[in-house]
């Protein structure tokens, strides 16, 4: 009874696992330093990505705060690092940015709204057991969507980089146009250098030793020269200016009945997105560190994490490749390094908000710029093309739409998700159909691959594909279509190995093709067919509906009945005038036993 309710609590409570560990001084001492190397670039990165997403800088801090720890506690893996990405960011902006003005309160009610309609969706899907349903946004379809959402981030930090200011803006390339030409016509040169500086310093020490904090370098660097220089007040810089000092007060999220119709497409999106990228994160440290991964696990922790992080003003977060990797990196045994992390950023909120005053703006657009070299991956879309033009195709035209699209990004992801689903409903509709014959080395082989003659009176058809719906009028005309060639024809044989599943379209179809071949004198048999597809037979009464056993465990037990039937004695070759590749010849005694598989 206690191991029972041991096990029990772990499933709630799956921090309980690794908290033990603690006790080894090691794994403290590695999950202490791993936090502390997290929190360093968690920080500035933070308030990056707040700007990306149109809010003041402290409500990135207030998302690096809580969000990381409960993920940590409640998710499945143990390196994963949570909190507000540069992805993530760029689609709450998108999402709000027709319901409130960027920064204004009403729009921050909105964020932290927004950010707990994620987290309930996640939690319900992980309730649910539902985290297989991130399968419908294909892996060509994240592809193009990261690909494009890189670009259209680095193009909305253009008037950071160059110091100059617009107004508003409909579309997103409206707005990229009149940066372009503000900073054509009058780029603030300060503004360049200091972005220059935080390029070079975040860039160059990591090609010298990947362990160098780059981005904290450049954040302490531009700071010191920022106040030294007197960057706001001489030239007239940008910088983060005033943190407000504390914890995030409790607030319960604003329901806005209204304003969640409207969020909840971009809520839904989010989810979804957010978690494709958490759980690919979570596969990829697995893959290196041989933990088991549970999708499910892991959307309750990110759905608990936004849920909770909305009581605390916080935004949408999920998991983070860069971070999660530092974590990796610096020796993180357990999620303890996440708190460790958490911790020292409410040590920030508490005491060292004064020290980020003279931060630059155009170091935290600097900073999402390196940032974004985790989501542009151009190889694997070329891998993509080359390896099925299909799932090129979506990628590059999710790529192409939510470019067009922007800022309305859930449009494109709409799309490509669609199409992945055409593409594939069309391929599946027209799956291998091979008519089989005895090759010379005794096997059974598709007898157009590899030029053989075909038996008059005997055929053996092999589908590779389900039959439903889409698939049946195929198989049906392929199938007819053979028949009406082959006059002599007493027997088929369907291979049905390759049928995975059934449904009433394909039963339906089957019955009706064993009724007319029937009354054309042609015996339909089964042979290497699976247990579910017995099953649904069984359970339909499709098998109720026949003469006798037209089912047979393999194809050998098949052609050895059809055999009997035609009466043909004990002969190991067919009748005078069939083919030496008639499938009812057998192999010679020095042939192996046929496989029915080729």
């Amino acid at each position: 009874m206690t191991r029972y309710a041991n096990i029990r609590i772990d499933r709630f409570f799956p921090f309980l696992l690794w908290m033990g560990q603690l006790r080894d001084g090691k794994v403290l001492r590695s999950d202490i330093i791993a936090g502390i190397s997290v929190a360093m670039v968690l920080i500035p990165q933070s308030m990056a990505n707040a700007q990306l997403a149109n809010l003041p800088p402290v409500y990135g801090l207030y998302a690096a705060f809580l969000p990381p720890v409960i993920a940590a506690l409640f998710g499945s893996s143990r390196q994963l690092s949570t909190g507000s990405v540069a992805l993530v960011s760029l689609l709450t902006a998108t999402a709000l940015q027709p319901m409130a003005a960027a920064g204004s309160p009403d729009y921050i009610v909105l964020t932290i709204l927004l950010a707990f309609m994620v987290g309930v969706i996640q939690l319900g899907l992980g309730l649910l057991r539902l985290g297989s349903l991130v399968s419908f946004l294909a892996h060509p379809v994240v592809l193009g969507f990261t690909n494009a959402a890189a670009i259209i981030i680095a193009s909305s930090q253009i008037d950071e980089l160059f110091g100059v200011q617009i107004g508003f803006a409909g579309s997103h390339y409206e707005r990229v146009l009149r940066m372009l030409e503000s900073a054509w016509n009058g780029s603030h040169l300060p503004t360049v250098g200091m972005a220059a500086l935080a390029f070079v310093l975040m860039i160059v020490p990591r090609r010298i030793d990947p362990r160098i904090p780059g981005v904290l370098l450049a954040v302490v660097v531009t700071s010191l020269l920022s106040w030294q220089v007197g960057f706001e007040q001489v030239f007239d810089g940008r910088v983060v200016g005033r943190i407000p000092a504390g914890i995030p007060e409790f607030q319960v999220p604003n329901l806005d009945f209204h304003a969640m119709v409207r969020l909840f497409p971009s809520a839904l999106t989010i989810a979804l997105i957010g978690f494709v990228g958490t759980i690919s994160i979570a596969k990829f440290i697995a893959a290196q560190t041989r933990q088991r991964i549970g999708a499910n696990r892991e959307l309750l922790g990110q759905g608990l994490s936004n849920i909770v992080g909305s009581f605390f003003l916080s935004h949408p977060v999920s998991g983070s490749f860069a971070r999660s990797s530092v974590n990796l990196r610096a020796g993180a045994a357990t999620g303890f390094s996440s708190v460790v992390a958490g911790g020292i950023v409410l040590a920030a909120l508490l005491w060292l908000t004064p020290l980020l005053y003279h931060l630059p703006l155009a170091t935290l657009a600097a900073i999402i710029m390196v940032a974004l070299s985790s989501l542009i991956h151009v190889a694997p879309i070329t891998r993509t093309w080359r390896a099925h033009r299909h799932d090129g195709v979506v990628a590059l035209a999710t790529f192409i739409l939510t470019l067009s699209f922007a800022p309305h990004l859930d449009r494109g992801v709409v799309f490509g998700v669609g199409l992945s689903l055409i593409l594939y409903l069309y391929r599946t509709m027209k799956p291998r159909v091979a008519f089989l014959s005895r090759h010379p080395d005794g096997m059974l082989r598709d007898a157009s691959v590899h030029d053989l003659e075909m038996c008059t009176m005997v055929s053996v058809v092999r589908f590779d594909g389900s039959l439903y719906f889409g698939s049946a009028g195929y198989f049906e005309d392929q199938v007819l279509e053979k028949a009406s060639l082959v006059p002599r024809l007493k027997y088929l044989i369907v291979d049905a190995e390759g049928i995975n599943q059934i449904d009433v379209t394909g039963e339906e179809m089957l019955l009706g093709v064993m009724r007319r071949l029937k009354e054309a004198g042609v015996e339909v048999i089964f042979a290497h067919t699976k247990k579910q597809i017995l099953d649904a037979l069984e359970l339909s009464g499709f098998r109720d509906q026949l003469d006798g056993d037209h089912f047979f465990p393999n194809a050998d037990q098949a052609l050895t009945y059809v055999w009997s039937e035609l009466d043909l004695g004990p002969r190991t070759d067919c009748v005078e005038d069939c083919p030496a590749a008639c499938p009812l010849n057998r192999p010679r005694p020095n042939q192996s036993v046929p496989n029915y598989r080729v």
